[in-house]
């Protein structure tokens, strides 16, 4: 999914897909509008910003928006999902941003920086360099739907305080198996918009742009995937359009740990968040060129 609420969006559309999803939400705050409260606290998520070419002058950026959601999982690199970063007019470019708000902040750049979307994006996050994994799109059964953005360490430091996520073992959602998972307290993160409001016209996702949490409890296990529950009546909350790429954390043995990465769900984000595991060895083939893994 491409936006976080409380809800799990439907994250398996590109990029350019996701950020028209973005560009017509209307800017209020999300994950989902049920048992989700603001992460300020949650420094090492961010939101992914893309400036890319929408005219016929394909020399200068003409769009600016947030896109995706993501994590720090190191000092300069920044955890997501390959269709964030996949499928877009070449001249893309992207920028990672640690603020609560993002959508303010690109709200009042727009007015300090009329007209020039790399300033803006420039206002609000930091310019990197992304890398999808090869083998993505994959089979159902192991899409490679992951992607880092390597920044520079020092200018990322510079405008944010931040500790990077906890990486998982090898296997070790697989070796706490279903009845471990159940044990386990998980929580989703991310930036994206609240689940679908029906009014003229149709079913519309609200919000966005501000950085959210929300419980979320285990659900199924799968080679490549972790289910996550978003039903409200048990107290859940989820993730939707815009919180793809974002993370779902587990609390094992007391110990924050990133699980999974936001991919799909359901469309009008209200039952599940379809997470991709980074204890496989997929995963973690794809994540040793960039960070240290445990």
């Amino acid at each position: 999914m491409a936006r976080t609420t409380t809800l799990a969006r439907t994250a398996a559309v590109t990029a350019a897909a996701c950020a028209a999803v973005l560009a017509t939400a209307l800017p209020s705050s999300a994950i989902n509008s049920y048992n989700a409260t603001p992460a300020p606290e949650r420094t090492e998520v961010g939101a992914l910003i893309a400036t890319w070419d929408n005219d016929a002058n394909p020399a200068t950026p003409d769009r600016v928006d947030w896109v995706c959601s993501g994590t720090m999982i190191d000092g300069n690199t920044f955890l997501t999902a390959a269709h964030c970063t996949t499928d877009w007019p070449a001249n893309v470019k992207f920028y990672v941003s640690l603020d609560q708000d993002v959508q303010a902040g690109l709200d009042a750049a727009a007015t300090k920086f009329p007209g020039d979307p790399a300033a803006q994006a420039g206002a609000v996050g930091v310019q990197g360099v992304a890398h999808s994994d090869p083998a993505y799109p994959g089979p159902a059964s192991d899409t490679h739907d992951i992607a880092v953005v390597e920044l520079p360490d020092r200018q990322m430091k510079a405008r944010w305080t931040y500790t990077p996520a906890t990486l998982p073992t090898a296997d070790q959602f697989g070796a706490l198996g279903p009845q471990g998972l159940n044990a386990v307290d998980w929580f989703v993160a991310g930036y994206g918009t609240q689940e679908a409001v029906n009014g003229p016209g149709g079913q519309t996702h609200p919000g966005g742009g501000v950085r959210m949490k929300a419980p979320v409890t285990f659900d199924a296990l799968n080679n490549a995937w972790i289910r996550l529950a978003m039903t409200a009546p048990q107290g859940n909350g989820g993730a939707c359009y815009g919180d793809s790429g974002g993370p779902n954390f587990a609390v094992v043995g007391g110990k924050t740990i990133l699980a999974a990465t936001t991919i799909t769900g359901d469309t009008p984000c209200y039952a599940t968040n379809v997470t991709y595991r980074l204890d496989t060895p997929g995963a973690r083939a794809f994540l040793s060129p960039f960070v240290k893994l445990p």
